[in-house]
């Protein structure tokens, strides 16, 4: 019988270690999604291209004036907006030195093309990319589905329609 109970205890400790592997390895895999590996920054690793917007629809679905807001941001607009990018379709080089921003991929993966990473960035369904100070960069959809994005940011010049 005592083996029996030592027997139990191994397996349980060995399936707890297994446990705490597993869910590291899923944890890490979601901290890195749509991320530039960091052996792959480099400042200026990529320059700028002079694409137009293709097969690209951008819908602002709501923004607010931060200056009648109680923080007072003058000049700042707070943005949501709904980006649809067709198969094949490119949203164009822009900088977010003046406009940080948040997007969320919400159906399909788009490839983004840093000029501060080597490699493009692969982003699928679910992936959350801030967009900072430093940040300069296009995207294209080269699967065959529907990419939508939804997008929250801070412009300064409301006459801006860069992406």
């Amino acid at each position: 019988m005592f083996n029996d109970i030592a027997t139990a205890r191994k397996i349980w400790q060995a399936l707890g270690v297994a446990s705490a592997i597993a869910i590291s390895l899923a944890t890490a895999s979601a901290t890195f999604a749509g991320e530039c590996p960091a052996d792959k920054m480099k400042a200026n690793a990529r320059s700028m291209v002079d694409y137009k917007p293709v097969g690209v629809t951008d819908v602002t679905l709501g923004s607010i004036d931060l200056g009648k807001q109680p923080a007072h941001i003058e000049g700042r607009e707070l943005r949501f907006r709904k980006l649809t990018i067709e198969p094949g379709g490119i949203v164009p080089w822009h900088s977010h030195d003046d406009r940080p921003a948040l997007i969320f991929v919400q159906q399909g993966e788009v490839v983004e093309y840093a000029s501060n990473c080597v490699d493009p960035i692969v982003h699928k369904a679910g992936d959350l990319r801030p967009e900072v100070y430093g940040t300069s960069h296009w995207w294209k959809n080269l699967g065959k589905e529907t990419v939508i994005l939804y997008v929250g940011d801070v412009r300064k010049d409301p006459t801006d329609h860069n992406m």
